[in-house]
């Protein structure tokens, strides 16, 4: 599956996509989200849930150049 594939997915096939076939990596609280990190076919994508609302705002692939990096460079080698 392209990247172009799983951003075209509606939501609830992207979740069940990356909870049967993805790998859970690291979770981090990012400003009222828990972001949960996955490796999907050499992808890694971050899931974002919002305790308060308690629903999945969005699903998109890492930017590498985001300051989040840090957060999870503090726990783990991501394999880039």
């Amino acid at each position: 599956m392209t990247r172009e594939d799983f951003k075209n997915l509606p939501l609830h096939k992207k979740i069940r996509k990356l909870y049967t076939e993805g790998t859970f990596v690291v979770g981090i609280r990012y400003y009222g989200h828990k972001v949960n990190l996955y490796l999907l076919e050499n992808e890694y994508i971050e899931v974002f849930y919002n305790h308060k609302l308690d629903k999945i705002d969005k699903i998109d692939f890492l930017n590498l150049s985001h300051t989040r990096m840090k957060f999870y460079l503090d726990q783990i080698d991501l394999k880039i």
